[in-house]
């Protein structure tokens, strides 16, 4: 029997951290950084890095439905980053540091807006949300160098001081969707 594969994307800010965060979760079977939202074929990371391209960082997630939801791939999403702040995740600024949901479906895009809703209702973050829900164009896969980054480079100071934390505190509230190390 073929397992059910479906895929997810979303811009939260730095690619690294959004995919060590990801990585890590039961029924996720793979994760990789690219760039989408833009308006420019083929972008590389330096001209993403201007903000000129219109792209997003964001990483495509492939994952089981049948073990870990997209509900629940939501749920570790806004726990893991700032929704209400636009075009910015702590110290990184810029266009293609936004928040987004790129939907593959209509499914995808209720479920998102709804999940806004009832957030932005549960007065969880005293500004609002501005995390865009947006139809998934093209996603362009980033240089190799950037895949699996935090793995590769756990020493690395960013990697400590702004990746590690997050992983952290995913093994802290979402235990149960942790993959065993």
């Amino acid at each position: 029997m073929n397992k059910i594969v479906k895929q997810a994307t979303f811009a939260n800010g730095c690619f690294w951290c959004t995919e060590a965060i990801f990585q890590r979760l039961k029924g996720v079977t793979n994760v990789v950084s690219g760039y989408t939202g833009g308006t420019i074929k083929n972008p590389a990371y330096r001209e993403v890095c201007t903000g000129r391209t219109g792209h997003a960082e964001a990483i495509r997630i492939d994952f089981d439905p049948a073990v870990i939801s997209f509900q629940t791939l939501l749920e570790v999403f806004f726990a893991t980053h700032n929704p209400t702040t636009l075009n910015q995740q702590g110290n990184d600024v810029g266009s293609q540091y936004r928040s987004g949901i790129f939907y593959t479906d209509d499914t995808q895009k209720q479920e998102a807006n709804d999940f806004i809703d009832r957030v932005t209702n549960s007065n969880i973050f005293s500004d609002p949300i501005v995390t865009e829900v947006t139809s998934l164009g093209v996603f362009y896969l980033a240089e190799q160098t950037h895949h699996d980054y935090y793995n590769q480079n756990k020493d690395q100071p960013y990697c400590q001081f702004t990746i590690t934390p997050k992983i952290e505190k995913i093994k802290k509230y979402f235990t149960d969707n942790l993959k065993q190390d």
